[in-house]
């Protein structure tokens, strides 16, 4: 059965070929994240036999038909799909997949790096780059007692980051400050990157970190076979911190982690709740990091948030958008909002003048 069999791509924007994947996938049990951006497709004649998505560097949505498991089709869809992603300039991969399917992608040159439990495993295209990865950040090392560690979006940079950072380097001997690298926020990690360092280059003891691809974003994380929200943000969490206490403390002499509270995001606050659970837990061997919760600081007894920010900014409220922020972080927003007002012009002249 399925004697012959070819492999086309698609872009995932393509509705009425992608009606045919999302069928495909939905008898297994399976969906499409929002992320995929192209698919790759085996038919026989006109059936689909296999399919996997590409989510930027992550694989997704790989399924194979019941009646080709286990006769060694799943391989090479699986390297046709690698091939396809090296095609694409990405050659840094990873997936997400169910514990029990670790040996089929292990057999396409993938490796295990984080398990939560019998429900998802992360896996990577190489048995070292995590180690390599953490050997550079090695080099950055900071000898003391207390060693600490903030994870931060700033999207955009507020007071209220600035107050976090402010008061964990006075209480460490040396701060790594990580900035989440994904580009999937309102403020580029270009500029939100140009607002911390601005905002905080006063501060001596901390060394600014770009993020890496092992620090798991949301964005990234699959829902396609994770179908509970509660257990998607579980799992999300689980394995971020796995790789942050198992690879990126050790590397540095991480002894603290330090989080500002969150009164309004029950996402981050369910993460944050996580993350002692899971810095502290017996069940990993790895020294533990300990738990840093440092009170936000308010405006109007309101706490300061990005996303207040945000809110403000697209209300064009730049005067209290302006009690919010540094002044460095402040001039950033206004010449961001001249340069997107000046496009929007142009657009709209264009379109008159048409």
């Amino acid at each position: 059965m399925f004697d012959t069999y070819d492999f086309s791509r698609i872009n995932a924007n393509n509705k009425i070929k992608m009606q045919q994947v999302i069928d495909f996938l939905e008898d297994s049990n399976l969906s499409v994240d929002d992320d995929v951006e192209y698919f790759l497709i085996a038919r026989s004649g006109q059936e689909i036999i296999g399919c996997g998505g590409l989510a930027g560097n992550v694989l997704k949505s790989i399924n194979v038909s019941p009646k080709l498991r286990g006769n060694g089709f799943s391989l090479k869809l699986l390297t046709e799909l690698v091939n396809f992603a090296y095609e694409m300039g990405q050659f840094n991969l990873f997936l997400f997949t169910k514990p029990e399917n670790e040996e089929t992608f292990g057999q396409a040159g993938f490796f295990s790096i984080a398990r939560v439990n019998d429900k998802v495993t992360l896996m990577e295209n190489s048995s070292n780059r995590i180690n390599e990865y953490c050997n550079e950040l090695s080099t950055q090392r900071k000898e003391g007692e207390k060693i600490g560690s903030i994870v931060m979006n700033a999207n955009p940079f507020t007071l209220g980051h600035q107050y976090l950072v402010r008061e964990a380097a006075k209480s460490c001997d040396w701060l790594h400050l990580f900035i989440v690298r994904a580009d999937r926020s309102y403020f580029s990690f270009h500029e939100r990157l140009t607002m911390i360092k601005e905002g905080i280059c006063d501060i001596e003891n901390v060394t600014i970190h770009h993020g890496s691809d092992y620090m798991i974003s949301r964005a990234t994380f699959p829902s396609y076979f994770i179908k509970e929200k509660g257990m998607i943000d579980y799992c999300h969490t689980a394995i971020d911190l796995q790789l942050f206490r198992n690879h990126i403390a050790p590397s540095l002499g991480i002894t603290d982690r330090f989080v500002g509270t969150e009164p309004f995001c029950t996402v981050t606050n369910f993460y944050n709740e996580q993350m002692e659970y899971w810095l502290n837990t017996e069940d990993i061997s790895n020294k533990p990091v300990n738990y840093c919760e440092i009170k936000r600081i308010s405006v109007d007894k309101v706490p300061i948030s990005a996303s207040r920010v945000r809110a403000l900014l697209a209300q064009g409220n730049l005067s209290e958008v302006k009690r919010l922020v540094p002044e460095s972080t402040y001039e950033h927003i206004c010449k961001y909002h001249q340069k997107k007002s000046t496009i929007s012009k142009l657009i709209t002249n264009s379109f008159v003048a048409a």
